[in-house]
């Protein structure tokens, strides 16, 4: 997780263990564990990776971390990853989803760009910008890469995984409409919500049979499965990585399954006020309220 105190805005870098959190960073001036000066996860990520952290965190070390922890309260959780290269979304990639849009399941993987601009983390305030008043929410589970990679083998795919966070595409649905394409309609300052926390594969493996679920102002609107989804994790990757090089700390979106605000009767927009939570199962709630720009 990435993480700042209350009282200072300076980013930090932790990890959840049976619900306490530790500063890394200070694990790590104590000589509790080797990790580069002020690192955040991209850029663990970048240098020896996720997995020489996690090799480091066993049972006898973090029990050694009790001076590390950090109340809850004093905790302002930022986006996993702050600094991606790559957002990369994945379209009508849920059967029911598909279904409610009337357009059909796609025959491949739909791909659409997002930019870091986007991204906050929890609690933080998705704005409802001047140019729109149709936005829609989409609970996600999210991929970060934690390997580079071209032309990725299906089969090795997870191989190239770091983890998995909650995402929220938040979307201008009127926008799309009009442009015909999605790129302004998701780009958004604020449309990205991501976190709490990054989930490694040791933990959930290919990301498959998640429960997945989004509440706004405490009423389910999405529920749903991975299981569900029409490209799983591994063929996502296949698929994206024989178009471009994927890199450490690139974010892949997944897609939404059914219940989105577009296609309700009436439609349900978001407005100043409402709070959206995304909860998937195995990753925790990513909690965010809604203003006015």
């Amino acid at each position: 997780m990435n993480f700042s105190l209350r009282d200072s805005p300076q980013t930090r870098l932790g990890i959840e263990v049976g619900g306490t959190h530790i500063d890394l960073e200070a694990a790590r001036n104590a000589g509790q564990v080797e990790m580069p000066p002020g690192a955040l996860i991209e850029d663990i990520l970048r240098g020896a990776g996720l997995a020489a952290l996690e090799a480091q965190l066993t049972p006898e070390r973090v029990g050694t971390m009790g001076k590390r922890a950090v109340p809850g309260g004093d905790i302002r959780f930022q986006a996993p990853v702050l600094h991606p290269e790559k957002v990369i979304g994945i379209g009508l990639n849920y059967r029911d989803h598909a279904s409610e849009t009337k357009m059909g399941e796609p025959a491949e993987p739909i791909l659409f760009g997002m930019y870091p601009n986007a991204i906050i983390g929890p609690e933080a305030a998705i704005r409802i910008p001047r140019l729109s008043r149709k936005i829609d929410y989409e609970a996600e589970l999210a991929v970060v890469i934690g390997r580079r990679g071209r032309h990725i083998p299906e089969a090795e795919a997870i191989d190239y995984v770091a983890g998995y966070t909650i995402f929220n595409d938040v979307s201008a649905r009127d926008l799309q409409k009009s442009d015909k394409q999605w790129i302004r309609g998701k780009c958004f300052d604020t449309f990205a919500p991501t976190g709490p926390f990054l989930v490694s594969t040791s933990d959930l493996g290919d990301g498959d049979g998640l429960d997945i679920r989004l509440r706004l102002n405490g009423q389910t609107m999405q529920d749903s499965n991975t299981s569900n989804l029409i490209f799983r994790v591994p063929a996502i990757i296949a698929f994206i990585s024989d178009v471009m090089t994927l890199e450490p700390g690139d974010i892949i979106a997944t897609g939404t399954p059914g219940g989105v605000g577009f296609a309700r009767r009436p439609p349900v927009w978001l407005k100043a006020g409402d709070v959206v939570e995304v909860e998937i199962e195995g990753i925790g709630v990513l909690r965010n309220p809604v203003a006015d720009e």
